[in-house]
């Protein structure tokens, strides 16, 4: 079958720039061409995906017949081989021996930091001042992923290291991913930002897992987890450069979506009086002027319903995919080899199943309502054996953070927005007023 081509190809660049400028709008144009459509990134050819049918089959169906893509290529050279890029056997080894690490079990000492992560936060604010919440958010994120990884004095420098380092990767590494290649060579203050900072937070971890080497105490933290875990089928523990590829991970994955969905909360909630009112009438109810805890994470019901709205709203903008083999995909005969785009924000904003898409509505997830949704419509941890490890993990710290300062503050707007795109939408300049209850 052939595959129709996405307009506004050129030569040598193929769609990157038209993808770079124009972002969520190219892509969520590609609908109008089909399931399946070809998008060149350069010289390489890629199928972009457009139906929940494909997104479903890419990531749970068929997973075992895909990889990661070149995407994770571009970033492997500097944050190693953990789950978030590796593919294949490799990768369901490291996904048994990570898993404990999140098990349901650990969820009370990891909302313990959260809550007191939270409270610190708060009492670092005034009455009456203006907030950059972006900036607090991602240094919460950062502190709580940090404390749960390292419980020791020379992991507080890893994560100071992180406060720094982290979100310079994050944003940078995508333009990377989707350049050819010789852009990362160019000598731009981008590319030397992203180097300095890759390099400062590899040096940093590996001293953190250096300290650790020979130390058998088991330190409730992240890394005791890693550093003890065995292969269920061997027996044999990660190597150093094994624990150190899934820290990275933990460092850059683990934080970026937490961060912004926190973000994107107060925001929402502050620019929608109805839901505010719905969400600070539901924790006051739940938590009764007390400590949020883990329990009340699941009674929280209205809380969760805003939360998938605004993961809903602002994903991630492209995942992408690598056939193993041959596989038929939208009718198409995909070779062994062939890059696949997947985009959970063209998922998410599909108006088939969504409905007036821009608009925020945290109706659209009541039960009888989430039932109506077909499989691959909603990706925002991704599905199948590449899902999220630490889903759970940020779900948790999601409820817990707004809970904690909702029982205590509004966040008044103190200006637009501006919204910055890399692979996600930033809330730049997030300046928020905060008001006591």
């Amino acid at each position: 079958m052939a595959v129709p081509v996405a307009p506004g190809r050129l030569p040598f660049l193929g769609h990157t720039l038209s993808m770079l400028r124009k972002r969520f709008e190219f892509t969520a144009n590609l609908r109008r061409q089909g399931d399946l459509v070809e998008v060149d990134l350069g010289p390489l050819r890629a199928f972009f995906v457009t139906s929940p049918r494909l997104t479903h089959q890419v990531l749970v169906t068929d997973a075992p017949k895909f990889h990661k893509g070149r995407m994770y290529d571009k970033f492997r050279p500097f944050v190693g081989n953990g789950l978030a890029v590796s593919s294949g056997a490799f990768h369901l080894r490291q996904r048994r021996m990570v898993q404990p690490a999140f098990h349901r079990d650990r969820s009370t000492a990891y909302a313990e930091i959260m809550v007191r992560a939270a409270h610190d936060l708060l009492e670092s604010w005034r009455p009456g001042e203006v907030r950059q919440l972006e900036a607090d958010m991602q240094g919460l994120a950062v502190t709580i992923v940090g404390e749960a990884l390292f419980s020791t004095e020379i992991g507080r420098r890893a994560i100071d290291e992180s406060r720094r380092s982290v979100f310079v990767i994050i944003r940078n590494g995508i333009v990377r991913a989707l350049s050819p290649g010789f852009v990362e060579k160019l000598p731009i203050p981008a590319n030397r930002e992203f180097d300095e900072a890759i390099a400062r937070m590899r040096a940093i971890v590996r001293e953190v897992i250096a300290s650790r080497r020979d130390d058998d105490t088991d330190h409730g933290d992240l890394l005791s987890t890693l550093l003890a875990a065995r292969d269920p089928e061997s027996g044999e523990p990660m190597t150093e450069d094994e624990v150190f590829d899934e820290v990275i991970t933990l460092l850059t994955a683990g934080i970026e979506t937490t961060a912004l969905a926190l973000a994107w909360i107060f925001h929402e909630i502050a620019a929608n009086p109805v839901v505010e009112r719905r969400v600070l009438a539901e924790v006051d109810q739940v938590l009764g002027g007390r400590r949020v805890t883990v329990a009340d994470v699941p009674r929280l019901t209205y809380l969760g319903q805003v939360t998938n709205e605004v993961l809903r709203k602002y994903p991630l903008w492209l995942v992408m995919r690598r056939t193993a083999e041959e596989v038929e995909l939208g009718g198409a005969r995909l070779a062994p080899g062939t890059e696949v785009i997947l985009s959970p924000h063209t998922m998410h904003h599909d108006p088939a199943h969504f409905p007036d898409p821009e608009r925020f509505d945290p109706d659209r997830w009541t039960p009888d309502r989430v039932k109506l949704l077909p499989k691959g419509a909603f990706v925002p941890f991704g599905g199948g054996i590449h899902q999220c490890v630490g889903n759970h993990f940020a779900l948790t710290e999601i409820a817990i953070v707004a809970a904690t300062v909702l029982s205590r503050y509004r966040l008044v707007p103190d200006r637009p927005v501006r919204t910055r795109f890399t692979n996600a939408a930033y809330p730049g300049d997030l300046m928020m007023k905060v008001v006591p209850r």
